[in-house]
């Protein structure tokens, strides 16, 4: 039998990794596919796509707005593609279909909650002793953001991480689960069908001795 091959998703492409590790169909204890053991370098590719897409026109020159009609195509992507992505979280995880299903029904609300929030970040003017000065503070994106989700519900737990971060402007490299990392691997084609610019999101998989390890320690990682 074929394995499904997954691969991780940096800089706006799917890579062809450089090392796999096989992922375990709980119901039959029989290998199903192949998923990327992302190696430090794959991190700091991801992270580097992720620092400079933030700087970046593409990414600098969209509006609040514009980045919330992006969230908001994903929502929506989200909902169209229900019904793949919960069976994939089900074969690979081993969750109940009823369950999976029941939950990735509202995943696409989150971005689209967060898309029409996107817009309205306000800053605020502080009133001062000063006669001849105005103060005001503006709301900014903090940097990169690296969101690390457990094998347990992962789409929703990553609509919460990364929903928030785009709205506020910041890129994200996302890391999955090892166990069960199908779902998100399959969700990167959504956020590339979606049109977010290159290196905005960047998903990956892989073994927190290597992967996560280098991602929550690495110096361009802002939160």
């Amino acid at each position: 039998m074929t394995l499904a091959a997954f691969r991780n998703f940096i800089d706006g492409a799917f890579d062809t990794p450089t090392a796999t590790f096989e992922s375990i169909d709980p119901s039959t204890g029989a290998p199903w596919a192949t998923m990327p053991a992302a190696t430090e370098a794959d991190v700091d590719r991801a992270v580097e796509a992720a620092h400079r897409t933030l700087r970046s026109a593409a990414w600098t020159s969209l509006t609040a707005t514009a980045r919330g009609k992006l969230l908001v195509r994903l929502g929506e992507l989200v909902v169209a593609n229900a019904r793949r992505l919960a069976e994939l979280e089900t074969r690979d995880t081993g969750k109940i279909i009823r369950e999976t299903r029941a939950q990735i029904a509202y995943v696409g609300d989150y971005y689209r909650y967060y898309g029409g929030l996107a817009d309205k970040h306000e800053g605020s003017h502080l009133p001062i002793d000063k006669a001849d000065m105005d103060v005001t503070i503006r709301r900014e994106p903090i940097g990169v953001v690296a969101a690390v989700v457990p094998w347990n519900s992962q789409l929703f737990l990553s609509a919460v991480k990364l929903g928030p971060a785009l709205a506020a402007g910041c890129t994200v490299v996302l890391k999955a689960s090892e166990d069960g990392p199908a779902p998100l691997l399959a969700f990167a084609e959504l956020v590339d069908e979606a049109g977010f610019p290159a290196g905005s999101v960047n998903i990956l998989t892989g073994f927190g001795h290597d992967c996560g390890r280098r991602l929550t320690s690495h110096p361009l990682v802002s939160r």
